[in-house]
């Protein structure tokens, strides 16, 4: 499925955008340039309860003072990935941090639903513990209370993945994972999540992949289409499917990464991407 058409989709009956801005790792400038993505003309926004790398609250206070109500996406983070500003007691069992957790996003964001709710990678590695079923049933049971409209999970591997599928009873409608170009752009990951009705979020596609959009073979499609090399990544991403976050700092290229819908890539340049990837 091509992304790059429009600049939502449908999703189970929920209005998705076709990019998100991600906000990690701003600090003190969060506020202002989730501002200056929404200005630019981003329809979403992501996010996770997580200071140690995300300021969540001032991602909230760009939201509420922009006008408009974004699509919103945060994420639950095990103690393992947090710094000492934990947004739930640790001594409380994992359904009630995640439900702390849940109540500190809305109150930050200045929301009561939340359209997108990821776990922020499972406890291990590989495979799925009892406190990964823990936390995804209560996501499960923010869905059916109405406060979440989709769950999902990042930093997953295929084998988790494939576990949680076969036995969530409300099963992710995201999948959120940094993006190779090398792996065939998560090519495992990203055919599972088609089999499933799963839409793929992939971050770091550029900063992960600097190689390829620095290739020099690029230059001659992108001064074709009148457009970039980072451009023709992005739009190369959306022709696979991929929902690309990207978290510029810089707002021209807030603005350049949203003229995605203006790039139409031939199936020629897609193979070419996609040799240059191999």
């Amino acid at each position: 499925m091509d992304l790059g058409t429009t600049r939502t989709m449908d999703l189970r009956g929920v209005s998705v955008p076709t990019m998100l801005y991600g906000t990690a790792w701003k600090e003190g400038e969060t506020q202002r340039l989730t501002s200056e993505a929404l200005n630019a003309g981003f329809l979403g926004i992501d996010t996770a309860n997580q200071r140690k790398h995300y300021c969540e609250a001032e991602v909230g206070a760009a939201v509420q003072g922009s006008g408009e109500r974004p699509f919103l996406q945060t994420k639950f983070t095990y103690r393992r990935g947090q710094d000492e500003r934990l947004p739930y007691d640790p001594a409380a069992p994992l359904a009630e941090q995640v439900r702390q957790s849940f109540a500190s996003s809305c109150s930050h964001l200045g929301v009561q639903v939340v359209d997108s709710y990821l776990l922020h990678g499972p406890e291990r590695d590989h495979g799925l513990t009892g406190g990964d079923w823990e936390v995804w049933r209560t996501m499960e049971a923010l869905c059916d209370e109405g406060c979440v409209r989709l769950i999902g999970v990042s930093n997953v591997h295929l084998d988790q993945l494939q576990a949680l599928v076969e036995g969530a009873r409300v099963r992710p409608a995201f999948v959120q994972n940094r993006c190779y170009a090398n792996t065939g752009f998560d090519g495992e990951i990203r055919a599972l999540c088609a089999i499933h009705g799963i839409v793929y979020q992939g971050f770091s596609l550029l900063t992960a992949n600097r190689a390829l959009w620095g290739h020099r073979a690029l230059h001659p499609i992108a001064r074709r289409l009148g457009c970039t090399p980072a451009q023709v990544i992005l739009r190369h991403a959306l022709h696979l499917g991929i929902l690309p976050l990207t978290g510029t700092s810089d707002p021209a290229h807030m603005r350049a990464d949203l003229g995605y819908t203006s790039i139409s890539l031939t199936p020629e340049d897609q193979q070419s991407v996609e040799g240059l990837a191999r």
